[in-house]
């Protein structure tokens, strides 16, 4: 039987809905009174499941029911409350995807600094660096400033630079419903080439049809709690039933 390389055990994780009745410095670290406080919130709990190598997983459910926020835990973004997330290989995570670039270095700049802190040596940045600029189609402006470019220009410089990663994971955080339709088309392409490669796709996303497209299997999230893990057909089918009701 395939090695899982991701495996979830009852997962929970909780957040404050404002400053009143949020957890003390010794609460943290004492792990005890699992109860919410006042105004705190379990985000997920009780979530469980594994993903083995190659696998295409899709992650539905309405908005604040808990999807980016397991991806966010999967990626090691954020760390939980209770129970574990254990991730057997390293992860591209395409998770606000501009996050992390700085307004004012250069395109170029950002590229080594993004690259880098996602641990591709200079050497393969230097490599790679061309096909980078000439996916994201802005080879005129690899040394302007970041902050001037347009939105659609920065999706596109960081999601080539993310699909560059070669890790075995990719995490990807509705990051297709931006950018125009050839761009879309491109990054569809690349996905595909990556799990044509055998990697493992966490895909989370309200778009059905791209969920069909590349995801074999589903979890369904809501209101933090694992409703169905099923094949994505039927995911879609129980999500939208519910959602009509």
């Amino acid at each position: 039987m395939p090695a899982s390389v991701i495996s979830v055990r009852d997962l929970g994780v909780r957040f404050r809905r404002n400053r009143r009745g949020r957890r003390s410095f010794k609460d943290l670290f004492a792990g005890k009174n699992r109860r919410s406080r006042p105004g705190e919130f379990w985000a997920l709990r009780g979530v469980s499941f594994e993903v083995e190598a190659g696998e295409a997983i899709g992650v539905v459910g309405r908005n604040g029911q808990g999807k980016s926020t397991l991806l966010k835990l999967v990626a090691g973004v954020l760390l939980p409350d209770e129970g574990t997330v254990s991730v057997r290989d390293g992860v591209a995570p395409l998770i606000e995807i501009t996050g992390g670039f700085v307004n004012d270095l250069t395109v170029r700049d950002n590229v080594y600094l993004t690259a880098g802190l996602h641990g591709m040596p200079k050497r393969e940045i230097d490599r790679r660096f061309d096909d980078i600029i000439g996916f994201a189609e802005i080879d005129d402006f690899v040394d302007t400033p970041y902050k001037h470019l347009s939105s659609g220009m920065k999706v596109r410089i960081a999601f080539s630079v993310i699909s560059q990663l070669e890790e075995p994971i990719i995490l990807v955080d509705e990051v297709l419903a931006v950018g125009d339709k050839g761009f879309k088309e491109k990054c569809y392409r690349r996905i595909d080439e990556m799990l044509e490669g055998g990697r493992t796709l966490f895909f989370v996303s309200h778009n059905e049809r791209d969920l069909r497209r590349f995801c074999s299997r589903g979890l369904y999230l809501d209101k933090g709690k694992l409703v169905l893990d099923a094949a994505i057909d039927e995911v879609l089918d129980r999500y939208n039933d519910d959602y009509n009701r």
